[in-house]
């Protein structure tokens, strides 16, 4: 987990990976409960695996890194 836990909130830091991906999207530092709601009522997203997931994320993600 080197490199993820500085990227959980505190209560987080410790889950195995397959607990992560049911986690909510609030479990990420920086992501409020307000973000959350916003994401949830925007493409349905509530979990972090939802948001890894997610199709518009990934094309935004792809044309970010071929653009690089």
């Amino acid at each position: 987990m080197a490199g993820i836990a500085d990227k959980l909130d505190k209560a987080y830091e410790d889950k195995p990976l397959t607990d992560l991906v049911d986690a909510p999207v609030e479990a990420l530092q920086g992501v409020s409960p307000g973000d959350a709601e916003h994401l949830k009522a925007a493409f349905n997203i509530k979990t972090i695996g939802d948001l890894g997931r997610n199709k518009y994320f990934l094309w935004a993600q792809a044309i970010a890194t071929l653009s690089e």
